[in-house]
């Protein structure tokens, strides 16, 4: 801030620095007139990032002092653009009228937006949340707690971990735009890649358990936090704590708003971590863009922004159960099979705004008059979706059961229909807001306001025909304000009430009584309407916002609708099938697409089938580059994926037993700003795998062990297929894809795991890519072909088919059958040492000569002797 004394600035600027010391970490913007004015190094900030004008205040001073400034009737535009760029902002606004202010006007801070408080529409995403989180982990407890809530809607959740790990996970899965910390907390570097906000408060009072628990209780009107289910989740509570806390101090109001806090129950879905879920490229593409290529860009049909919402919340967190599951499957299956009804139902829920956004607005009062418009015109869609879907005789019982609490909210539509204007003003202290006929002393001024000329022309007419001077005159200026103007030759005429302003050559100027009454009711009726619409607008919001738990339950039954019909439509449109869930293990998959990819080649994409059973727990998936490999993998995991958000699934017919988890290690990135190579980061997303899969969990795995040299990842390969093969005592379901050819002499040896492979034909010197799973290991892995397809020149081509018959005749299959002499003769043996034994297997008896040892007294000819009679007797 300026180093110039404050008592040479102006009164305004004194009380600028003053309001900035109470905010030093927001840029302020403060309100003067017609304009939000930024001024010192603050301005110069905005300036840059804004790309407004940066000018001085007083360029004739020695200290100039640097500011810009954007119109106040503007300016969340340009607030919006400083919260994207990751920037506070707190909004100096005027709190008293000009007109009545003596000396400065009062200014108060009235808000401090944040990257995660916003509610505006303009701000944010329409189908996303917008996510205030805050993470709390107790190194000496060994327990941590996560929350994270939607301040734009008010939902609210979170979870408790003994694994820090576990929470660092969830915060990026989220996605918060701002993250809450105790100050001190180390940030980890996977979370620091994301680019949120991170605010760092003090552990008191923000991050005290007890100010947390009585915040906490008083927010959600409960006793106790038994009522909560969080008796025994303290640091959650403290997360709890610290978001109500920082919420009260940003918005400088209670948060009546937020709804109950209901804490995350992993057991009822499926979990997808970070990493699967950018492996599967759910949300956002490998490269980190979104849109095409997507799942969520072939899935999302939604019409209104509570679907797409519910969508990406589904998608994020799928069912588990069966019962959710098949209430969503029947009610998509409802829509689905009458598309003259989903037709309908769409461009009704088409003209639906956000409910829950708007409503929030309302009970925060910051809503506009533009957002009551809204409001309402969404309210009057309401009769005729019951109305549709009542005649409809739906038989599922999900949508029967969301008609029989279904309130169409007719009071409030009908008051906001009689009150309303169907083209109000922007801003609530305009007038103009309000219909004729909703309040009779508004009527009489409106009437004034719209119709004052005529009201003046009834009493000139009344005048003339009352003093009999037919060309009696209405004049009007500055000086006189309204007047009546005789002609000299009716002077005589001119009655005693009017009373004499002006003489001219050819005439005489008067005014009346009522005339001047008249003036001074019009000049006067213009503020008294925008006053009096003012206060009825602050009532008509205040209504609405009592029945803030009627509009959301309404949204939630808007939003419910808008995502089965969602589904429906992707279904219909991409011919899907609905796929029977079992309990069991078993994953059979007829003909399965990868809707993605599918909707890049469109008709040319050929399906692919398989079957996952107790008998063929582990399909060894092998074949070139570029022959689909990845595809199958991903595809199946997709389709269980859809199955579990109740969806229909891309496929002729799917048979899926559900499942707990799905782990995905596809693809390879390396991580250098964390110091992690590609091989680095595939060992621990496969350590993570081996670490937390169970029986109920889908694992799919591509090249594991690439990424170092040729034994090791083929060893490291082989160990993790053993590995997947006994664990959960009896193994994981998995699909595992590789370019090691040699283990796929582990079939009939290994327990469960068959080989499949992605036929390729041979036709005149190329290859074809047939894109069709088979059975059996692939013949060849065709790399060179698949180098000269993608582009490599020719006499390179050509170099590497004459290297690789050398090495193929030099090599003379040692490889293969060294694989294959260690496949029959230590396979059988460490499989049944670990079934056995799995916990403490047995040690190599050199491991005891090893430690026997004396290195001081062995000289360099004893320990060649050693190794050459180790070789003897262990080879």
């Amino acid at each position: 801030m300026s180093s110039q004394p404050i008592k040479k600035l102006t009164p305004m600027l004194e009380h600028y620095l003053q309001v900035k010391e109470q905010h030093p970490d927001a840029l302020l913007f403060y309100r003067m007139g017609d304009f939000f004015e930024v001024f010192f190094e603050d301005a110069e900030i905005a300036a840059r990032e804004l790309q407004i004008a940066l000018t001085c205040r007083n360029p004739s001073s020695e200290n100039k002092t640097p500011m810009c400034g954007v119109p106040h009737h503007a300016v969340q535009g340009y607030l919006s653009q400083l919260l994207a760029k990751g920037y506070k902002v707190a909004v100096c606004d005027q709190v008293e009228d000009p007109k009545q202010a003596k000396g400065l006007v009062k200014r108060e801070v009235t808000r401090v937006l944040t990257p995660g408080t916003l509610s505006e529409d303009d701000s944010l995403p329409a189908k996303s949340h917008n996510y205030l989180a805050a993470l709390v982990w107790d190194g000496d407890a060994g327990q941590g707690g996560l929350a994270w809530l939607d301040f734009s809607t008010g939902e609210w959740t979170g979870l408790t971990s003994r694994r820090e790990e576990e929470l660092w996970q969830w915060a990026i899965k989220a996605e918060p735009s701002e993250l809450l910390l105790p100050k001190g907390t180390d940030l980890p570097a996977a979370y620091a890649d994301l680019g949120s906000r991170v605010t760092h408060l003090p552990l008191l009072p923000h991050f005290d358990l007890e100010t947390a628990r009585r915040a906490l209780l008083e927010n959600q009107g409960v006793e106790s936090l038994e009522t909560l289910d969080l008796k025994g989740s303290p640091e959650l509570v403290r997360a709890c704590g610290a978001q109500l806390l920082y919420l009260r101090q940003t918005q400088l109001r209670e948060m009546d708003h937020l709804g109950e806090f209901k804490q995350l129950n992993l057991s009822r879905h499926l979990l997808l971590d970070e990493v699967t879920e950018r492996n599967l490229e759910i949300f956002r593409r490998l490269d980190g863009r979104t849109g095409r290529g997507t799942l969520w860009n072939v899935l999302d049909r939604t019409m209104t922004p509570m679907g797409g919402r519910l969508l990406e919340e589904r998608l994020k967190r799928p069912w588990r159960e069966p019962g959710p599951i098949r209430a969503s499957q029947e009610s998509v299956a409802f829509f689905a099979e009458r598309d003259g009804l989903r037709a309908e139902l769409r461009r009704l829920l088409d003209a639906v705004y956000d409910m829950e956004r708007l409503t929030t607005r309302v009970t925060l009062g910051r809503a506009t008059p533009k957002d009551l418009l809204a409001l309402r015109r969404s309210l009057e869609t309401l009769p005729p979706v019951r109305t549709l879907l009542l005649e409809a005789e739906t038989p599922a019982p999900a949508i029967r059961d969301l008609l029989g609490s279904w309130d169409s909210l007719e009071d409030l539509a009908e008051l906001l229909a009689t009150a309303l204007s169907d083209s109000p003003p922007p801003q609530i202290t305009e007038g103009g807001l309000f219909r004729m006929g909703y309040r009779p002393d508004l009527d009489e001024l409106i009437e004034l306001t719209e119709h004052g000329e005529a009201a003046i022309q009834r009493l000139l007419e009344k005048e003339r025909d009352e003093c009999g001077i037919p060309k009696l005159k209405l004049g009007f200026n500055k000086v006189f304000g309204y007047f009546l103007e005789v002609s000299k030759a009716y002077k005589g005429q001119v009655p005693d009430h009017f009373i004499r302003r002006q003489t001219l050559v050819n005439s005489e100027r008067y005014v009346t009584p009522a005339l001047k009454e008249m003036e001074e009711r019009l000049l006067s009726a213009s503020d008294e309407r925008k006053a009096l619409e003012y206060n009825l607008f602050i009532e008509l919001r205040d209504i609405l916002s009592r029945a803030r738990e009627r509009f959301m339950f309404m949204a939630g039954a808007l939003a419910a609708l808008d995502h089965w019909q969602g589904l429906a439509e992707a279904a219909r449109s991409q011919a899907w099938t609905a796929p029977e869930l079992h309990e069991g293990m078993e994953i059979e998959i007829e003909d399965g697409r990868h809707p993605v990819v599918e909707a890049a080649v469109g008709g040319n994409y050929i399906p692919n089938s398989l079957t996952i059973s107790p008998e063929r727990r582990i399909l060894l998936i092998t074949g070139p580059n570029m022959a689909g490999k990845s595809t199958v993998l991903r595809q199946a995991a997709i389709i269980l994926i859809l199955a579990q958000i109740g969806s229909f699934v891309p496929a002729r017919r799917a048979r899926l037993g559900l499942a707990d988890r799905i782990f995905s290690r596809v693809g390879a990135s390396d991580n250098l700003s964390q110091g992690q190579s590609t091989f680095m980061v595939e060992m621990m997303e496969t350590a993570r795998i081996l670490r937390l899969a169970t029986k109920r969990s889908l694992v799919i795995l591509d090249e594991i062990g690439r990424g170092t040299s040729t034994f090791d990842g083929l060893a490291l390969a082989w160990a993790v297929v053993e590995e997947l093969s006994r664990r959960a005592r009896g193994g994981i379901r998995t699909l595992f894809a590789t370019h090691y050819h040699e283990l796929t002499s582990l079939e009939g040896r290994i327990d469960g795991l068959r080989n499949l492979n992605i036929a390729v034909k041979e036709w005149k010197g190329d290859i074809v890519f047939l894109r069709k799973l088979i059975p059996g290991p692939a013949d060849k892995s065709y790399g060179i072909e698949v180098a000269r397809l993608a582009g490599v020149p020719m006499p390179v081509v050509q170099r590497a088919r004459e290297l690789l018959a050398r090495l193929e005749e030099k090599s003379s299959g040692d490889k293969a059958r060294a694989v294959e002499r260690a496949s029959q003769s230590l396979l059988p043996g460490m499989i049944a040492q670990r079934q056995s034994d799995p916990v403490e297997p047995q040690e190599h008896p050199l491991l005891e000569e090893l430690r026997a040892l004396d290195l001081n007294d062995l000289t360099p000819l004893q320990a060649l002797t050693i190794l050459h009679q180790w070789k003897r007797s262990h080879a």
